[in-house]
């Protein structure tokens, strides 16, 4: 807008600059053009009355004008003889015909206006006589040199003058156009503001002109009315969420003691108000985890903060082996794709826990008896790190995909679950600069990967060095400073069963083990 406002009106001032400055320009060439002309015809027509008369005043007048205009001036009879000459009339076939055109009394063309940049010598001639006979002719040749140069100076004054009302004008435009424009760049600071979730964020209202201060009298009345609304309803959220907790583990607890005197109709009913409740427990806790999602991204859009490198690969092993219970209690099969080395991502060690949660959980809720891989890959220098977990089961129709992330969304799908899942993944990963991106597996399947900014990349042990951009998945590597965890030799996928994590360390430092672990 400031641009466009700067160049209408620059462009309104250059016009009307123009407007007045051509017409001068044009105005001093046409009253030099004529005082030339006048000076010279004034002139001749002296001389041409005294060659009439015959006076002895034509030779020292002559060499007067000679001498103060430098112009050649030459007087001749009616057959063409010079009588006076003075100065150089080589001009050419041009003198020849002005002094036969003024022996026939032909009446001179007018001069085109004197230019700045006007150059060559102008000739004026008159016939010597009574007006019915002629008796000769007077030729004067005079260079336009000196008016050309008196035009240039009158010119470049007015140009100069231009130049400084223009600079003026520009300054007055940029002063009111910053006056005008301050307060809006202020408000559009504000919007920002407000976008990335500051609260209450207020803009001066005391500039620029009146319309514009209340406007921004609006915005911060606005503005605190948003910060109200998300504080109440964040304070809605908290009071909800507690004040419906306890009520609900009072009821599933008399639930739980009637369990025992129930009579035999009575335990459809009552198995279908325990499922029910567990169902509202696990929304609870969802919209809980979703609005404090929500609340981190607020914040961290309105204060970033310095963001730290946390252990993908032992962040991930953890979280596999804490749902090994559950993938073996669905006949789910878990294949590690977890490498040996550290693989530092920018993301809180916390919310990497809740998206693989969240990600290890649905595959192993959603594809019963399937088999479900996790893989941690990073790759250098676009600096980029993936948490992928993928599974071969029935997998979603394609058209769905967009929709999965939605919140309360659960599918064509009888399976208990309050639907937010993979939005607080799709917030968390948002919170931490990074993408959520599903994708369908061929033949069938799904899979799930939480991109994040990956740190800097591990140095590796001497004489392994790797070439830049070479992915790391599954390979041997050294740890990062400050991030240690055991570490295998073996690069094979690794099928995960139930097992205890010492033993799970123990298989891992012995290479003849660890190539394969199974159920016999």
């Amino acid at each position: 807008m400031r641009r466009r406002l700067l160049i209408v009106l620059i462009v309104a001032g250059i016009g009307a600059l123009a407007a007045f400055a051509v017409p001068l320009l044009y105005t001093t060439s046409a009253e030099r053009t004529d005082q030339f002309v006048s000076r010279r015809t004034a002139d001749i027509n002296r001389f041409a009355e005294l060659a009439l008369t015959g006076s002895d005043q034509l030779e020292p007048e002559i060499d007067a004008h000679a001498d103060l205009y430098g112009d050649a001036v030459a007087v001749v009879d009616a057959a063409g003889r010079p009588i006076v000459s003075r100065g150089d009339l080589d001009g050419g076939g041009d003198v020849a015909q002005a002094i036969d055109a003024a022996l026939r009394n032909q009446r001179q063309a007018g001069l085109p206006d004197i230019r700045p940049w006007s150059s060559g010598r102008v000739l004026f001639a008159r016939p010597v006589g009574n007006g019915v006979e002629v008796s000769g002719a007077v030729v004067l040749v005079s260079s336009r040199g000196r008016a050309a140069a008196d035009v240039g100076r009158v010119w470049g004054h007015v140009l100069l003058g231009v130049l400084a009302v223009a600079a003026l004008f520009a300054t007055v435009i940029l002063l009111l156009v910053r006056w005008v424009l301050r307060p809006i760049t202020q408000l559009e600071h504000g919007l920002r503001a407000v976008g990335k979730g500051v609260i209450a964020a207020h803009v001066p209202p005391q500039q620029g002109p009146s319309e514009v201060r209340t406007l921004l009298a609006s915005f911060n009345r606005m503005s605190d009315a948003v910060a109200d609304s998300a504080r109440r309803q964040r304070a809605l959220i908290d009071d909800t969420s507690h004040q419906l907790r306890n009520p609900l583990m009072a009821m599933r607890l008399r639930m739980d003691m009637l369990a025992g005197s129930l009579p035999d109709e009575a335990r459809d009913t009552y198995a279908s108000m325990v499922a029910q409740a567990g169902r509202l427990q696990v929304l609870l806790d969802g919209m809980r985890a979703l609005a404090v999602a929500d609340a981190a991204a607020t914040e961290l859009a309105a204060h970033p903060a310095t963001p730290s490198a946390c252990d993908a690969s032992a962040t991930v092993l953890e979280r596999i082996d804490f749902w090994l219970p559950a993938a073996t209690a669905r006949d789910v099969t878990l294949v590690d794709r977890v490498p040996a080395e550290p693989i530092p991502l920018l993301c809180a060690d916390t919310d990497l826990e809740q998206i693989a949660d969240v990600l290890i959980d649905n595959a192993i809720k959603y594809a019963p008896g399937s088999t479900v891989t996790v893989t941690v890959t990073a790759r250098w220098p676009s600096g980029r790190g993936r948490v992928t977990v993928t599974d071969d089961g029935v997998g979603v129709p394609p058209g769905e995909l967009p929709r999965l992330t939605e919140r309360f969304h659960r599918g064509n799908h009888d399976l208990a679950g309050s639907g937010l899942g993979l939005a607080i993944a799709e917030r968390l990963v948002t919170n931490n600069g990074g993408r959520l991106i599903l994708e369908t597996v061929t033949p069938h399947g799904l899979s799930v990967s939480a991109e994040l900014p990956a740190g800097e990349r591990p140095t590796p042990p001497a004489g392994n060095t790797m070439p830049a951009g070479t992915p790391v998945d599954g390979g041997r590597g050294s740890g990062l400073p400050g991030l240690q965890r055991p570490g295998r030799t073996d690069t094979t996928p690794m099928v995960v069963l139930p097992g205890s994590r010492r033993r799970r360390a123990r298989r891992r430092d012995d290479p003849a083990r660890a190539t394969m672990r199974g159920a016999s």
